[in-house]
C-alpha cells in the first residue's frame, strides 16, 4: 500500500515501524494524513508477519499538532462530518490487536500528544515535549484527548494539562506517568525495540487478549471488566500457545510460540 504522508517498513523480527512523514510540516496532522494512519492501521492489523508497531515522528518531531490552516476556516457542520469520521484512524491504531508503542522525539502537541496516548506505551527520547495547547486557540482537544489523559494521569493532572495549554518536558511527563521511558534522541528507535521484543516473545494471541481486556476495562465497570477478562482468560485454554507455553514451563526450555 503507498501512502503520500506515511512510511511504513517491517523488519525480519515482525516489528514495524509507521513513521509520520510530513516533515515540511512537523508531521501536523491533516486530514489526510489522519485517513492514511486509519488504513495503515487496518493493514498492520491484518498482516500476520506483523507482531508489533512502532509509531515515530523520525529524527524531527513527532507531531506538532493538528493542520491549523486546513482547520481555520471550517464551521461546526464540517467539523462534525469530516473530523468525526477522519479521526477514527486514531481509534484504529488503538485497537491494532497487537503490541503499539509511541517513540516520541521533539514536539508532540495537541493531536501529537493525543496520537501518542492511543498507543499502549510511549518510550520518549530527552528532547520530547508535549501539551495539548489547544485551549489557547479557543478549542478543546479533539482526538480523544480529555477523554484519554484522564484515566491515564488521574483527572486532576489531565484537567491542569488541558486547562492551561502548558507545554511539558519529558521529565515531567515521566513523573506524571505520561510517559513509560525516557532515553537518549540517539537510542530512542532501538529501545522502542526493545521494548517491543520483550513483548513478543510472548503469544500473540495472549497478548491481543491482554491487550482487549485492558482496554475494554478502562470502558466498563470493575466487574463487567472481570467477567471479560475471565472469558478471555478460559478461551485462551484453545490455543495451542497456552499448550506450548505450559509443556515448555515443565519441561524447563524456552517457549516456541505459533501465535495460534
Amino acid at each position: 500500500m503507498e501512502f503520500k504522508y506515511l512510511v511504513v517498513e517491517t523488519d525480519e523480527e515482525g516489528i514495524a515501524l509507521l513513521r509520520l512523514n510530513r516533515p515540511e510540516a512537523k508531521n501536523a496532522l491533516n486530514l489526510e494524513l489522519i485517513a492514511e494512519l486509519g488504513d495503515a492501521a487496518d493493514m498492520l492489523a491484518r498482516d500476520e508477519k506483523v507482531r508489533a508497531v512502532i509509531v515515530t515522528g523520525g529524527e524531527g518531531d513527532f507531531a506538532a499538532g493538528g493542520d491549523i490552516k486546513e482547520m481555520s476556516g471550517k464551521y461546526a457542520p464540517d467539523m462534525l462530518v469530516a473530523y468525526g469520521a477522519d479521526l477514527s484512524g486514531f481509534e484504529k491504531i488503538e485497537r491494532i490487536p497487537k503490541p503499539v508503542i509511541a517513540a516520541v522525539n521533539g514536539y508532540a502537541l495537541g493531536g501529537g500528544t493525543e496520537l501518542a496516548l492511543v498507543c499502549d506505551m510511549i518510550v520518549a527520547s530527552e528532547t520530547a515535549v508535549f501539551g495539548m495547547p489547544e485551549i489557547t486557540l479557543g478549542i478543546i482537544p479533539g482526538a480523544g484527548g480529555t477523554q484519554r489523559l484522564p484515566r491515564l494521569i488521574g483527572p486532576n493532572r489531565a484537567k491542569e494539562f488541558i486547562f492551561s495549554g502548558s507545554f511539558y518536558d519529558v521529565e515531567a511527563c515521566r513523573e506524571m506517568g505520561l510517559v513509560n521511558k525516557v532515553v537518549p534522541a540517539a537510542d530512542l528507535l532501538e529501545e522502542a525495540k526493545k521494548l517491543a521484543r520483550r513483548c513478543i516473545r510472548n503469544g500473540a494471541v495472549a497478548l491481543a487478549c491482554a491487550k482487549a481486556c485492558v482496554n475494554e476495562g478502562l470502558n466498563t465497570d470493575l466487574y463487567s471488566g472481570l467477567a471479560y477478562e475471565r472469558k478471555c482468560f478460559s478461551l485462551l485454554f484453545s490455543t495451542e500457545d497456552q499448550k506450548e507455553g505450559m509443556a515448555a514451563f515443565k519441561e524447563k526450555r524456552k517457549a516456541e510460540f505459533k501465535g495460534r
